[in-house]
């Protein structure tokens, strides 16, 4: 068994930042890619940022500058640090980790149950 954890979430005036974390447990041999993803009501889940095991990024563009994605392999953790936030950063933020687990030996992409982040205008 896997799990994927988020917390850090709150709410925040615009302008404010907010420190998201997400740790994977579990039955665990390797992690590749972990991510933050982010969804509103009658959107579609959309990628925040990820980060590989060797520590590539990538952003989306509407958070680059403002956003940074870093992560701690020996802790199985990646974080989020969110800067200026807007009002349009309101949603639930999703972390996913990318894997493989120990017994059996499978490719997993394990999701966390999200965390809220309001900004309020």
């Amino acid at each position: 068994q896997v799990q994927v954890v988020e917390s850090g979430g709150g709410l925040v005036q615009a302008g404010g930042s907010l420190r998201l974390s997400c740790s994977a447990s579990g039955s665990i041999f390797s992690i590749d890619a972990m991510g933050w993803y982010r969804q509103t009501p009658g959107k579609q889940r959309e990628l925040v940022a990820d980060i590989t095991s060797g520590g590539r990024t990538n952003y989306a563009d509407s958070v680059k500058g403002r956003f940074t994605i870093s992560r701690d392999n020996a802790k199985n953790t990646v974080y989020l640090q969110l800067n200026s936030l807007k009002p349009e950063d309101t949603a639930v933020y999703y972390c996913k980790a990318e894997l493989t687990d120990i017994i059996p030996t499978r490719y997993l992409e394990v999701w966390g149950q999200g965390t809220l982040v309001t900004v309020s205008s």
